[in-house]
């Protein structure tokens, strides 16, 4: 057990953030910032004496060593110091002295200039970059560690941020908000400010609350208690890295994240471990463990999620975004509430404290600020306002261009007395291999497999404008091949007044044997289920054909009829039908079918027979299942796998395949509620002792 608690786990969630996050990488950039419009175009290169002379242009440089430090400079009453220019400031890297190579004072009022532009509405991505770039915009995203917070303390937080959003936040400003198994590509910055209020009052956590929410939580909701525990510890932390790789992609300036959590930690107590986390309902006898043993324990689980957090803030660093830590269990005194009163008091109590000291890490390390041990969290809320409303932004070429994938510490100075100075204190450099991708960004391209599954999105759907169409071939009797035909009718385009209500096949070999030649459905198989046009296309959902061919190369002629049985569309291609009968092992054409509910989704689970769809657009919300047939040589049964693959031909994450019995075919059960909008290929794989086979299939994904 303790082997398995200490891996990752990458095949069950890791994949719904760090995987996303990855897809940002290649297009980071840099964005110019020129607030002049009428300066020269190679402002860029001018030197720091020009930027003394002109601060109303400030200038931005890009590179693998450019690192930029926010620094936040007050007085003894805590208010911003405001007349320094770039002469004040001394940057040291590991107490080398740097060349600053960019300087800007950021400060925003209450009240907007008088010639400042209004803030506009943000509606897609272009809008969220040019608004970001705006001097007088600050960025707010709320991370929601639902995973990390009990149900209490979050709807106690909530409301309280979301008050305090309703009161503070300025026209200009941009906010988003995020969950751990938020895909990345869905935090959306917005303007929008009451509907971020609106779902901070909705926030609750599910801390030590084990019921399975979605797909991915159904596959581990039978593990031990302290594996769950870990894999919820991964997926926090993950999205979150990935939420800074994100912001990184914004803009320069500063970037805020308060961190709604109670903290990390790989322990569990023993007296809370269980053999099935779905099981668990806090403990009914007291379990009384060897302390030293477990005090040893903790003190290695400790430390081992140090190593996790320095991914998190680093990236932060890397990025220029500060970590506020928001600890919503208040003023308490012991980790655990009354049901889970059995454990130990010694363990509580190192419980409580190694928990805070994880978002204390997060917020130092970043140059921002913990608000923990009060109930009011006013006054740190505000002052997470009050650092992102007035600091400078410095900016220089390290020196040593390090690609060692060290920490290197930064320390800034300031030629001036009675002055206090807040900034980050280092970063961690990238490793060789990471300037190497961020040098070359080019994506491979897909294989040609991958193209050719997603050429069959792209492509005008068999059938033409009016129907789509799916034929797929399975092992038949005497050497043939079970061929289905069926079709569906396309959504109708605006102003189109032709209703399909039927399709006259012909199905024939090339020297031209007929398979296949009639109606489907045959007018008699729809007798007594409603007349007329709308009624017609209705049941074409159940439109479909049977009948044995022989394999190789099957040419289909469709006749698109309407309900008074007139011909609006013909259509004709060939399709290539497998031989099941030799040697060789096959698979059969996949199938998918769509679920929109959980009752629907039980009903196609369990049925043989079930009707698949030619549509292969789904909704996120749907519930997809894929079904197949392996067929090989002899009694042996094959190795059959699946992946999912992006558009580039990546894996992402495997898929479970159900096995065949009981004259039901394999099964891949895919819920995509975690996946972005976009294309995906599925891969499907059979092995036997002497082959193997592959099949990739395609489907596209809608919001």
């Amino acid at each position: 057990m303790g082997f398995l608690a200490s891996r990752r786990l990458p095949y069950i969630l890791l994949a719904v953030a760090a995987v996303l996050a990855l897809a940002w990488l290649p297009g980071l950039r840099a964005q110019q910032q020129a607030p002049d419009p009428d300066a020269a175009p190679d402002a860029a290169a001018a030197p720091v004496e020009q930027e003394q002379a002109d601060a109303e242009q400030p200038i931005f440089r890009a590179g693998i060593n450019f690192i930029r430090v926010d620094v936040i400079v007050t007085d003894d009453d805590g208010n911003l110091v405001r007349d320094l220019d770039v002469s004040d400031f001394q940057v040291f890297e590991d107490d080398e002295l740097q060349e600053i190579e960019s300087f800007q004072l950021i400060e925003i009022g209450p009240v907007p200039a008088a010639d400042a532009e209004p803030a506009r509405p943000v509606i897609n991505r272009y809008d969220e970059e040019r608004e970001a770039a705006r001097a007088d915009t600050r960025i707010f995203v709320i991370f929601f560690d639902d995973y990390h917070v009990r149900w209490e303390n979050g709807v106690r937080a909530g409301r309280q941020v979301a008050r305090f959003l309703r009161e503070n936040l300025l026209p200009t400003d941009l906010v988003g908000i995020m969950y751990p198994l938020t895909p990345i590509d869905d935090v959306r910055l917005t303007r929008n400010h009451e509907a971020i209020a609106e779902a901070a009052e909705n926030f609750y956590g599910v801390k030590y609350d084990y019921e399975a929410r979605n797909m991915f939580e159904q596959r581990y909701v039978h593990y031990p208690t302290d594996i769950v525990e870990r894999i919820r510890n991964d997926v926090s932390l993950s999205a979150l890295e990935g939420l800074m790789v994100r912001l990184g992609g914004v803009r320069e300036g500063r970037k805020n994240v308060l961190l709604i959590s109670e903290g990390y930690s790989n322990y569990v107590p023993v007296e809370l471990r269980s053999m099935n986390a779905e099981m668990f309902d806090g403990p009914l006898v007291p379990t009384v463990g060897n302390q030293s043993y477990e005090e040893t324990a903790q003190f290695f689980e400790d430390a081992g999620i140090q190593f996790d957090l320095r991914d998190v803030y680093s990236t932060a660093n890397r990025f220029n975004a500060t970590i506020y830590a928001l600890d919503p269990r208040g003023l308490a005194i012991s980790e655990y509430d009354v049901s889970q009163r059995s454990v130990n008091r010694r363990t509580d109590d190192r419980m409580l404290r190694s928990t805070r000291d994880t978002l204390y890490v997060l917020a130092r390390e970043t140059d921002g600020r913990t608000i923990m041990n009060t109930n009011n969290l006013r006054p740190g809320l505000d002052q997470m306002v009050q650092d992102s409303s007035g600091y400078y932004l410095l900016g220089y070429n390290s020196s040593r261009s390090p690609t060692d994938g060290k920490y290197h510490e930064i320390e800034v100075r300031v030629q001036r007395d009675d002055v206090d100075v807040r900034h980050r204190r280092g970063y961690w450099a990238l490793t060789e291999r990471d300037v190497e991708r961020a040098m070359n960004p080019t994506v491979a391209e897909a294989p040609k497999a991958v193209d050719t599954a997603l050429e069959a999105l792209a492509a005008p759907r068999r059938g033409g404008r009016l129907v789509r169409t799916w034929v797929g071939a399975e092992k038949g009797e005497a050497g043939r091949s079970r061929v289905t035909f069926l079709w569906e009718p396309e959504p109708a385009a605006g102003g189109r007044r032709e209703e399909p209500a039927r399709v006259l096949l012909t199905a024939m070999s090339d020297n031209g044997g007929p398979f296949f030649r009639g109606r489907v459905p045959e007018p008699a198989e729809r007798a007594g289920r409603g007349t007329g046009r709308r009624a017609a296309a209705d049941e074409a959902g159940e439109a479909r054909v049977e009948f044995e061919a022989a394999p190789g190369p099957l040419q289909l002629n469709l006749a698109i009829e309407d309900a008074d049985g007139d011909v609006i569309e013909r259509d004709r291609h060939t399709v290539e039908i497998p031989d099941f009968t030799g040697t060789d092992l096959v698979l059969s054409t996949p199938s998918f079918v769509r679920a929109r509910n959980e009752m629907e989704w039980r009903a196609v689970v369990g049925d043989p027979d079930v009707v698949p769809t030619a549509a292969r657009d789904f909704r996120r919300t749907e519930r997809i299942l894929i079904q197949f047939e392996a067929y090989s040589p002899g009694a042996a049964e094959p190795d059959v796998t699946a992946q999912l693959l992006n558009r580039g031909g990546e894996p992402m994450h495997p898929l479970t395949v159900v096995p065949a019995e009981d004259g039901r075919p394999y099964q891949v059960h895919l819920r995509p509620a975690h996946l972005p909008p976009g294309d995906y290929v599925i891969e499907l794989s059979a092995s036997s002792s002497t082959d193997e086979v592959t099949r990739l299939v395609a489907f596209r994904l809608r919001s």
